[in-house]
């Protein structure tokens, strides 16, 4: 047997995390059956009720695949490099594809587990009757090629990251792109009507990379699922590509499984004031802030903490922060110009919802990424008993790690506020919607903040924290979405109003008027609910940070 599965494979089931986890889904599995089992004695032969049970359960069982098993492969090569194991590895008669087989096996048997956990309630949603085995079936060959992927995804992130955290969080952005941006091409080309059959054929293709149309089509809530499973080619299409890429990540991890994966050759690098006038004149007129000027002293009325954050975070760089807003204004300047020219078919609420997911998107990665190491980053690299012996205060620091993020999150925000004025412009009577859906997004930013600072606060591993925040700021955003994917079956009105109150989006979504949303009265109590959570969680973080402070 590779001996690296089996100390990968053990060493996952010794962490309390994964078996914390494991609990965890086998009661939350059980539970969503529970929901959804019927009360009454009488038997339904249509097989509508065990259609319903099934559906909680398949939208459950790719939640947590979703949720837990990217954190693991990502984090699996880049410690054994921080910890000098790799480099003993590949000085052993072992080869790079006998270490990839052996770091990989045991993270996918861990994932095996994973989907163990939902047999007993997989096992009640087939004793109901009317749903063919042939279905279950489906839905775990997909979710079994979607751990696939996740897991080579994450591997070949951490074969090219210099730390866990790093690591963790290019990892969970990557999943959100395959997860949802992968669909917008399809939705792009057919709302256009421009490109032709091709773009359109080539959209459905971008499309199969992402999960969630496969799994709608075997739970038969799709424009296919009507036809009934004879063919599938959105499943078809998902097998392919996620067996094609896994393929594709592996190759590239294992090449890239030899000596030269510590050769990280960097520039030299040279400071703009040294150089002569010429060249500093050009670099003022390529770079709009030059990422190589010499940094000036910190005045008196700045917050040093919050200067610190920004110069050594690569996110809090103005280099990085003018490209990304750059981004978000020209997208949503181009989608609001097609819905004004007529280019596309959408309406201005669909463009409104666009420019919402757009921004709520940006938030769910930036503010765990960013607030989970506000303080255990410190803890884990050692600089927390420094900056206790500062005269800075414990109430100074917050303010100026929370500051750090805040500013950040509101230039994302700031950045789509051109394609609001514009939908003002063109339909003058959305300007309280628009409004209100700016304070959506506000509390949004607030509430995606304290729950990532107060969440990674009570850890002392960067790795451990940030991704613990992603799980649980991800099913915070996309669980009401997932329930309200279910709103004519299996779940009624009440339940959807309920949950799409647990976060400020679905107020947004409903205040603009999104298609499927528009039904749904959720102000102003969800703002009430988010305000209430925040302010929970910032006394977390300061119980937390005094805890951290006292005196030993």
């Amino acid at each position: 047997m590779n001996p690296v599965i089996r100390r990968e494979f053990i060493g996952i089931l010794r962490s309390p995390r994964a078996f914390g986890m494991l609990v965890c889904l086998t009661i939350v599995f059980s539970l969503a059956v529970l929901m959804r089992w019927p009360s009454d004695a009488s038997v339904d032969l249509s097989g509508v009720q065990s259609l319903q049970v099934f559906r909680v359960f398949g939208y459950g069982l790719m939640a947590g695949v979703i949720f837990l098993v990217p954190a693991f492969p990502a984090t699996s090569l880049v410690n054994e490099k921080n910890s000098g194991t790799l480099a003993l590895l590949l000085n052993s008669p072992m080869n790079g594809s006998s270490i990839y087989l052996g770091k990989i096996s045991g993270v996918l048997l861990f994932s095996v587990l994973v989907l163990f956990c939902s047999l007993p309630a997989s096992a009640a949603c087939f004793a109901m009757g009317g749903i063919g085995d042939h279905k279950f079936l489906l839905l775990y060959l997909v979710l079994g090629l979607l751990t696939l992927q996740y897991t080579t995804l994450g591997m070949l992130v951490s074969s090219y990251v210099q730390s866990s955290d790093s690591a963790v969080r290019i990892t969970y952005a990557a999943v959100f792109a395959l997860l949802f941006l992968t669909l917008l091409p399809d939705v792009f080309f057919r709302g256009t009507g421009v490109g032709g059959l091709v773009a359109a054929d080539v959209g459905q293709w971008i499309r199969g990379f992402s999960p969630l149309p496969a799994v709608m089509e075997v739970l038969g809530q799709s424009d296919m699922g009507s036809l009934g499973l004879k063919t599938l080619p959105g499943v078809t299409r998902f097998v392919l590509l996620a067996f094609v890429s896994s393929g594709a990540f592996a190759a590239w991890t294992i090449s890239r499984l030899n000596h030269r994966i510590f050769d990280q050759s960097r520039s030299k690098g040279r400071i703009t004031n040294e150089m002569d006038g010429t060249s500093r004149l050009l670099r003022r007129l390529i770079f709009i802030v030059d990422p190589n000027r010499r940094k000036g002293g910190i005045p008196w009325f700045l917050n040093p903490v919050m200067v610190k954050e920004f110069r050594c975070r690569r996110f809090g760089r103005a280099q990085w922060l003018l490209r990304l807003v750059s981004v978000c204004a020209v997208t949503s300047m181009v989608l609001t110009y097609m819905a004004a020219t007529g280019i596309t078919s959408w309406g201005v609420e669909t463009i409104g919802a666009l420019l919402v997911l757009l921004q709520v998107l940006l938030v769910v990665v930036l503010a765990p990424s960013l607030g989970s190491g506000l303080i255990s980053g410190e803890r884990d690299s050692g600089g927390w008993e420094l900056l206790r012996m500062t005269p800075i205060s414990s109430f100074r620091l917050v303010i100026g790690k929370l500051m750090s993020v805040v500013w950040t999150l509101l230039l994302v925000l700031m950045a789509t506020l051109p394609g609001y004025v514009m939908m003002v412009m063109i339909a003058p009577e959305l300007s309280l919607q628009v409004q209100q859906v700016l304070v959506c997004l506000l509390w949004t930013s607030v509430y995606a903040l304290s729950v990532s600072a107060a969440v990674g606060s009570l850890f002392k591993s960067t790795a451990v924290s940030t991704s613990v925040t992603y799980v649980i700021v991800i099913g915070v955003f996309l669980l009401p979405l997932l329930i309200w994917l279910g709103r004519d079956a299996p779940f009624g009105f009440d339940t959807v109003q309920t949950a799409l109150l647990l976060n400020p989006v679905g107020a947004a979504l409903s205040v603009i008027e999104a298609p499927g949303f528009e039904s749904y009265e959720l102000l102003p109590l969800s703002w009430w609910i988010a305000g209430g959570v925040s302010g929970l969680m910032f006394v977390l973080l300061g119980v937390q940070v005094w805890r951290l402070s006292r005196a030993v």
